[in-house]
């Protein structure tokens, strides 16, 4: 286990997790704001045994984790936490479309700020959202993230709002 929530429990992905894995990423919804296209069976296979591999790479700087319930282990998404080509820390979230609306992106992003400042000491965090992605922005500003500005997004041809929130030092 990496971190817990009240809800949830995140942890290392498996190739068992490759079913569900797959039903999110081949998901046009769920992709819409993301890669923009959902993910072929082939490509999704590559994905995860790439992701699974880096976390035995020395010096990593790319963590991709899955979400399952603690009530009933049910496998909902995944979270993340990279270090970006900016040398920032981005991190971000996918969840299956049966789970949205139930408050997970919020408790997800929660306990990444937590486990990313209480745990790993960093000093602060970004993330980068299309701008027509409202409700990861509500998270993200009810999160206590500052929007800083509007970039273009080449690789996906749009507008990403970038935010950014500071750890607390006392």
């Amino acid at each position: 286990m990496i971190f817990q929530t009240a809800r949830l429990i995140v942890r290392d992905l498996t190739l068992e997790d490759f079913s569900s894995f797959h039903e999110m990423q081949g998901n046009s919804r769920v992709m819409r704001y993301t890669t923009g296209m959902p993910m072929t069976q082939a490509e999704n296979e590559e994905d995860l045994k790439r992701v699974i591999s880096l976390y035995h790479k020395a010096n990593n700087d790319y963590w991709v984790w899955g979400i399952v319930r603690k009530e009933d282990a049910q496998w909902i998404g995944t979270c993340a936490l990279i270090n970006n080509e900016k040398n920032e820390n981005e991190i971000g979230y996918r969840l299956l479309e049966r789970f949205w609306g139930m408050g997970y992106g919020m408790e997800i992003t929660h306990g990444l700020i937590d486990y990313c400042f209480n745990q790993l000491k960093v000093d602060a965090l970004v993330a980068y959202v299309h701008q027509e992605n409202i409700v990861s922005i509500k998270i993200l500003e009810q999160s206590g993230f500052r929007f800083m500005s509007e970039v273009e997004n080449k690789e996906q041809a749009c507008i990403d709002r970038y935010y950014k929130i500071q750890r607390q030092t006392s």
